[in-house]
């Protein structure tokens, strides 16, 4: 079996990482600001925290992909889409991780709605499915809640919660429980900071935080960095007049190298 090795070393990837059904990455944009997004408002929110979904105006869609250590068989691809109504935006997400002797796929549906003028709630409903053909395939049901709320008119607070009930994937492992507790500060229509705390049940707490600064009225320069595992990131983003955007980024693992990531979004 040429790829148990490959198999194997996902397999403690995935365990290191909390891979198995945890929140994905929420796009270059966040790869971009080590990983942050509990406060994010745009389509994003759909993969970081659903209580951001409130705050879109209009349709939007988002797709990226990234490749893990530049390894071709460690890749990871999600597509995410969001339709404001009256009623609250709804949405809809999938995420693929792996190769073809071993992946992942998630399926989510997703809610936002505006409780108050500055308080939002968010909550998504998964189904989560690992397979390795030669053993076949192994589903699990999941939810995640989110909220988000504005403290000042410069300051946002946001917090997630990943598969808050213990759901076990097999007799001796359980999907990851992980809380995300973030602040975003708009000092200046050009500058955003970000800070996060994430604490898997199961694991140390981690520290992210990300920078974005608009260098001119379409072009984003994005850094960031994280802890536990320690890591740099950085980016650009392009807006165009007619509501898409192109974002790309890498970041770079002190051991295990770098991981490029691109998105492409689109709203009306």
């Amino acid at each position: 079996m040429k790829h148990l090795p490959l198999l194997l070393f996902i397999h403690c990837f995935s365990c290191l990482c909390a891979q198995n059904g945890a929140p994905p990455t929420a796009g270059a944009r966040s790869a971009a600001m080590g990983y942050t997004g509990a406060t994010y408002t745009d389509i994003n929110s759909i993969f970081s925290n659903q209580a951001g979904l409130a705050h879109l105006e209009t349709p939007a869609i988002t797709g990226y992909g990234e490749q893990r250590f530049l390894i071709s068989e460690i890749r990871a691809a999600a597509l995410g889409a969001a339709l404001p109504t009256s009623s609250g935006t709804f949405g809809l997400s999938l995420h693929y991780f792996g190769f073809e002797k071993y992946n992942e796929q998630r399926v989510g549906l997703a809610y936002g709605r505006r409780l108050l003028d500055k308080l939002s709630l968010g909550a998504q409903f998964l189904v989560l499915n690992t397979r390795i053909p030669e053993y076949g395939n192994k589903a699990a049901l999941t939810f995640e809640l989110g909220a988000m709320a504005e403290l000042l008119p410069q300051l946002n607070l946001g917090v997630h919660l990943f598969s808050p009930a213990r759901v076990r994937l097999t007799d001796e492992e359980n999907l990851p429980s992980i809380l995300n507790l973030g602040i975003s500060y708009l000092p200046s229509r050009k500058l955003a900071l970000f800070a996060e705390l994430e604490k898997d049940i199961d694991f140390s707490a981690r520290a992210k935080f990300g920078l974005e600064y608009q260098i001119i009225e379409a072009f984003f320069l994005r850094l960031g960095t994280a802890t536990q595992p320690t890591l740099l990131s950085f980016g650009l983003g392009y807006s165009l007049p007619n509501g898409l955007a192109i974002d790309i980024a890498s970041s770079y693992h002190q051991v295990l190298g770098f991981t490029p990531t691109a998105s492409i979004t689109f709203k009306q």
